[in-house]
């Protein structure tokens, strides 16, 4: 049905979705790029699984066996995909930026809890600052989770935030604004730790 969505209008379509796995009792946590022709762009399977505050997400989801960085490419940009808890790990958003990405894409079901919606704003504007990247944070909205999706620039602002309804919005990506970031701070320069 997503293929289909996205060929049917002409856009590129990323998502989140349980993919079936060889464990009958555990599916993976995917995230899918598809193109505007409907063909599949990418797929990541959730590499760090969220086994935190008394809840056990290896319990029902199977990590990917081969954690390697996502990337693909679409409309001149090169995205990296991750999903959800992620976002915790700022080693693989500069492995994703290290295999060429401009935009990082995190689809999320963030829970609501003791300053969660800061966390996920703090930890969405750092992924961006450090690499000089932009950043698509996307949370399911309440009541599963805490909505408030928003796009960073490579500095670190919040170029626009949606609330905690159902929402859309359209933003022009611009890769002179990523440029100028890692001028800026070429931190992927100064690095000397082996990842």
């Amino acid at each position: 049905m997503l293929y289909a969505t996205a060929a049917r209008n002409g856009v590129a379509v990323v998502a989140g979705l349980l993919e079936a796995s060889e464990d009958p009792d555990r599916a993976y946590n995917t995230v899918v790029a598809i193109g505007p022709d409907g063909a599949r762009l990418a797929s990541y399977r959730k590499i760090h699984l969220f086994d935190c505050q008394g809840f056990r997400e290896s319990d029902h989801i199977k990590p990917a066996s081969e954690p390697a960085p996502v990337t693909f490419s679409c409309g001149g940009i090169t995205f990296g995909l991750m999903t959800c808890y992620n976002l915790r790990f700022p080693e693989l958003t500069r492995a994703l930026t290290d295999a060429g990405a401009q935009a990082l894409l995190v689809c999320a079901s963030w829970v609501a809890g003791t300053s969660t919606t800061e966390q996920w704003a703090t930890l969405a504007k750092a992924r961006a600052i450090e690499n000089g990247a932009y950043v698509a944070a996307v949370s399911q909205t309440p009541p599963v989770s805490i909505g408030h999706r928003m796009l960073i620039d490579p500095l670190g602002a919040a170029l626009h935030v949606l609330g905690l309804g159902p929402a859309a919005a359209t933003m022009d990506l611009s890769l002179l604004s990523v440029e100028a970031a890692r001028n800026q701070f070429p931190t992927w320069r100064h690095h000397r730790l082996d990842h």
